[in-house]
């Protein structure tokens, strides 16, 4: 069984329900696929599943919620499945679990000889670190000295070796657990890690090869083209075919001690408990657990080929994007082949504009692209750094290094977007309970006190408009937020809020006057208007009334903003090559296609009381016909509409009318008897 490559929701239980709005079925369309194949969402708690032979089980939240009765508080377990239920994702089988340390690091000869060294060794160097910190708080002097500790730490870590030179990596995106001075510190060591030496790497690379190298590369770089924590880069040319790969090769002997390390760090994190719970409101193994948990999946290189295989499917029939191709192979656990990118780093501003690429269309295919990721496949990039991202001369955007990919459930990508829905309505309340929804909070946390400080943040925020609003200034008031208050930020959204400002970086570093959120904006508005996923569809109408009114200045607004959106992806030079997919997304990206769009609201106003009286009383609103704004509306969409293929979808669509209009009928007149 494949780990997280897996349904663990039987599909046949989706097969005879009606996907549907407020109770009106709308028409099934097979439109882009999401990531589903690789994680899938939790079904209600009475679901069954079936997972590899068939027999059907109970879902993982009726199982959790169940073995949380009969477990006694403290149980290990219970953090993993803490984890399960909050994420909303099944995962059948995985690498981490503190079981599978604790036994993998206790089985070996010498074991306890070699924690309690190891043990002393950590204790020790971080003892010392601590009482200076405790010295400079106690003769006054702790707020000068910060940018030194701040380094001394840095280097302390690369001391300690790769699970901590990992653990600070993941620090520099935890603002509810250290400050923001240290985190800007703890960044450089996402690029500055020192390598090991070739004739280790050449000989790993043997090994997981099972032959000389000259065998199957005709020639490989003398030196690293890039060193990480866990492992380091080379660039080869295939004998065979003479084409040019990337080979990731990982440090020796490495996952002995990833092991060993992090069973030390969450025997620390137990007697830790006491305190997380109080300034973060979870256990302190519940963070050592999502560490552990993704780090030893990043240890696996076969997971990284899946998910390079997972990203070229979810953009294959996107032409402004770049994924390389994995030559499995070649590859195996500790070493990883990839198709060879030559691009232009996006460090060098420069030279992509010497290279003749339009930065603002570059930078426009980007922002999409990341959107794309984290609100339509559920799959995005966690380490979108400048090194992991480069600008190809025809325009595309290309990606590298997948070894660090988050996921997000479909609920947890539904509840983002209420979050966005509540905030372009001011409902703060709403958005603090999306908080605990998707975890940053407890459940069962009052949320009162939150409440004005988000409405603060907000406000202080929007309202300097799309000019001069950046995720750097909202996530700065944010982290103290979380310092204040018993928020959590949950693994998968440090990545999020990590990938959002890295890439806002690139952005401000190749064009210092970029606007972030003038082109995720009109992404996301588009997104509201063409995609026909009911949920979607249930946040536009979210967004189309308020308070039961329903405002025509939003709609038009929506359509202005993703025409705009269409105007600049519709522009760069990547969709004008003679290659170009034939699907239907791609013919029309030059045009703003709202044709599902139209059906579905046409459904919406047959079948749905409510919407009916609604939009009957917004044109006939304070005693007068509202015909200049439905004239407005129409002048926007006049171009973008084919009148002609509207009509023929909906005579196509007729015969599926009818049948819901007498099932809506006849389940009427039933509920009133």
């Amino acid at each position: 069984m494949n780990l997280i490559h897996s349904n663990c929701i039987n599909k046949s239980q989706f097969s005879s329900s009606p996907i549907s709005i407020h109770g009106v079925p709308l028409q099934r369309r097979n439109k882009k696929k999401f990531s589903a194949v690789r994680v899938s969402n939790l079904a209600a708690s009475t679901t069954e599943v079936a997972v590899d032979n068939g027999t059907p089980r109970r879902s993982l939240t009726a199982s959790v919620s169940s073995q949380n009765k009969a477990l006694p508080s403290g149980m290990s377990s219970s953090a993993m499945e803490q984890l399960d239920i909050e994420r909303g994702v099944c995962i059948p089988f995985r690498k981490y679990s503190p079981e599978t340390v604790r036994n993998k690091v206790l089985e070996s000869r010498g074991a306890v000889a070699s924690l309690i060294l190891r043990g002393v060794e950590i204790v020790w160097k971080l003892g010392l670190y601590w009482s200076s910190l405790t010295y400079d708080c106690l003769v006054g002097r702790d707020e000068e000295v910060v940018p030194f500790r701040a380094r001394q730490l840095r280097n302390l870590l690369c001391d300690l070796g790769p699970s901590f030179i990992k653990a600070g990596q993941v620090l520099a995106n935890r603002p509810d657990i250290i400050r923001e001075d240290y985190m800007n510190e703890l960044c450089i060591l996402q690029d500055d890690v020192p390598s090991f030496p070739n004739q280790v790497a050449f000989k790993i690379i043997e090994e997981e090869l099972g032959q000389p190298l000259e065998a199957v590369f005709s020639k490989i770089s003398p030196q690293t083209i890039a060193a990480a924590s866990l492992g380091q880069v080379y660039r080869a040319t295939l004998r065979s075919s003479g084409e040019d790969v990337a080979i990731k090769v990982q440090r020796p002997q490495i996952e002995p001690i990833i092991y060993r390390d992090l069973f030390l760090f969450r025997t620390l994190a137990s007697f830790l408990n006491g305190i997380s719970l109080q300034k973060l409101g979870c256990n302190a193994e519940l963070i050592v657990d999502e560490f552990g948990e993704k780090l030893l999946e990043e240890l696996d290189y076969t997971l990284e080929a899946r998910n390079i295989e997972d990203f070229l499917e979810n953009f294959k029939d996107d032409p402004t994007v770049k994924i390389p191709q994995v030559y499995k192979h070649l590859s195996g656990s500790r070493v990883l082949v990839m198709e060879w990118i030559d691009g232009i780093r996006c460090t060098d501003p420069q030279a992509i504009k010497n290279a003749g690429i339009d930065v603002n269309g570059f930078l426009t295919v980007g922002v999409s692209a990341a959107l794309r990721q984290l609100l339509e496949f559920g799959l995005f990039h966690g380490d979108p750094h400048p090194g992991n991202i480069f600008a190809l001369r025809d325009g595309r955007i290309a990606y590298v290094d997948f070894g660090n990919v988050a996921v997000l459930s479909q609920q947890n990508k539904q509840i983002l977007i209420d979050a966005v829905v509540h905030a372009v309505n001011e409902d703060y309340a709403e958005m603090a309970n999306d908080f605990t929804r998707l975890g940053f909070l407890a459940s069962g946390t009052d949320v009162s006190p939150i409440v004005p400080a988000l409405e603060a943040i907000w406000q202080n925020s929007a309202g300097k408009g799309l000019a001069d609003f950046n995720f750097r200034s909202v996530t700065g008031q944010f982290n103290k937020l979380v310092y204040n208050y018993p928020i959590r930020i949950p693994e998968r959204f440090s990545l999020v809020i990590r990938s959002l400002l890295t890439q806002e970086g690139i952005c401000f570093t190749l064009e210092p006057d970029f606007k972030f959120l003038e082109v995720a904006y009109p992404y996301v508005a588009k997104r509201l208007l063409t995609d026909p996923n009911p949920a979607l569809r249930e946040r536009l109408i979210q967004v189309l009334f308020k308070d039961g009114v329903f405002q025509w200045k939003r709609l038009e607004n929506l359509i202005v903003l993703a025409k705009e959106n269409v105007a600049k992806m519709s522009t760069n030079p990547a969709l004008q090559v003679k290659n170009v997919p034939s699907s239907r997304s791609w013919q029309t990206v030059s045009k703003l296609d709202l044709t599902d769009t139209i059906k579905d609201g046409a459904r919406l106003f047959l079948f749905d009381e409510g919407i009916r009286r609604q939009l009957l009383l917004a044109l006939t609103e304070d005693s007068k016909l509202h015909v200049e704004e439905l004239v407005d509306v129409y002048r926007l969409v006049e171009d973008e509409v084919d009148v002609p293929a509207v009509a023929r979808e909906i005579v196509l669509d007729f015969p599926n009318v009818v049948r819901d209009f007498l099932l809506s009928w006849s389940n009427s007149v039933l509920s009133d008897r």
